[in-house]
């Protein structure tokens, strides 16, 4: 029997020889509506996650007492920020995350899964519903959402170029859906008709080109339908592998909580200021590797810095060979970039768009060095 987290999604399986079967949904949906006794701000502790990085699984950031050595004055150990008057204190913005959830709430869509290198051409199958469920975006905010899987962003989807990717999109609402894959591929596959509420439907496409791509739903009023939770990101990897590295994913989105077009909340993966509270634990002197999308509807543009280092980017990761070396990377909607950098000093870099008032709105987070 399936977790409850897993409704919505088949389980994995081998179908048959050179067949993955992979499902792509995060426990959010049941952990939000859930109780966690005992897991109030005090006890997130320091923050980040544990992550797998290229030699190994590296502690929580909170394990050693603290990741950082510099901080604020509020926090001269580095420790972490929590609560809305450390959020208002630090930042300058009052978008907090929700209290009570543990910090790997975001964890299946903060780290992707792994490349699996099985024979070219292997078929990876993914089956995914798309539902309409509420969604805790920020400290008491819930959200009438419209999503793959239950979450949003929707699950990751990850092949390998020149594998076949086939994807079963469930209707289970009442109005019509769909899924647009961004790349290349037949047209009898673009995903810009519309499922029938009810009715499924099953895309197939060879993975192609390598780099990073959103999915999103492409049924008229497309900007409503994207605006209320129906994209996510689908990785393809090279041929040959990239070189080993911590894996991030940040997908830059946004909510309109009144309907006027504009949105009042800015998200990495969806929640606002999930990362600030609970940084993301990354191993001091290995490389990391941050698949960034801007999904971000009613915004002409976004970005991604990094404070206290600089990144290789890899413009929608369709190249081998960096294109720039920068701190700043902008993305108009739709865009993504795959940045590399080694963090070579113990401590919290920040992140956020350099347009200040999506980072005022509550995309900010920090990578925790250890």
């Amino acid at each position: 029997m399936a977790p409850p987290w897993r409704a919505g999604l088949s389980d994995p399986m081998d179908d048959e020889p050179g067949t993955q079967r992979d499902e792509g949904t995060s426990r959010r949906v049941f952990l939000r509506r859930a109780a966690f006794g005992g897991l109030g701000v005090a006890g997130l502790g320091l923050g980040g996650h544990q992550v797998a990085s290229a030699t190994g699984v590296h502690a929580h950031a909170g394990e050693d007492g603290g990741a950082p050595t510099h901080g604020s004055d509020a926090y001269p150990d580095g420790r972490g920020i929590v609560g809305d008057a450390a959020v208002a204190a630090n930042y300058g913005h009052g978008a907090a995350p929700p209290l009570g959830l543990p910090a790997t709430l975001l964890d299946d869509v903060t780290f992707p899964p792994p490349r699996d290198d099985r024979p070219p051409g292997t078929l990876r199958e993914y089956e995914v519903d798309v539902l309409e469920t509420s969604l805790e975006v920020a400290h008491d905010t819930v959200v009438d959402a419209w999503t793959y899987g239950g979450g949003t962003p929707g699950p990751i989807l990850r092949a390998t170029e020149g594998d076949t990717l086939r994807v079963t999109v469930n209707n289970r609402t009442e109005r019509p859906h769909n899924l647009h894959l961004h790349g290349r591929h037949s047209p009898q596959m673009d995903g810009w008709e519309p499922i029938p509420p009810g009715d499924s439907f099953t895309y197939e496409v060879t993975a192609e080109p390598f780099g990073i791509h959103p999915y999103h739903c492409h049924t008229a009023p497309l900007a409503v339908h994207i605006a209320k939770g129906l994209y996510g990101a689908f990785i393809v990897d090279p041929p040959e592998p990239r070189p080993p590295a911590t894996e991030v994913l940040l997908l830059l989105s946004g909510w309109d909580l009144d309907g006027d077009g504009r949105n009042e909340l800015a998200t990495w993966n969806g929640v606002a200021g999930w990362y600030q509270r609970h940084p993301i634990t990354v191993p001091v002197g290995e490389l990391v590797r941050v698949y960034v999308l801007n999904m971000t509807e009613h915004e002409p543009i976004g970005s991604f810095h990094l404070h206290a280092q600089t990144f290789d980017v890899f413009w929608h990761g369709t190249s081998l060979t960096p294109d720039l070396h920068a701190d700043t990377v902008a993305l108009t909607q739709g865009d993504r970039a795959i940045v590399e950098f080694t963090l070579l000093e113990r401590g919290r870099y920040m992140f956020h768009p350099h347009q200040h008032h999506l980072a005022d709105a509550g995309a900010m987070g920090w990578f925790a060095a250890v």
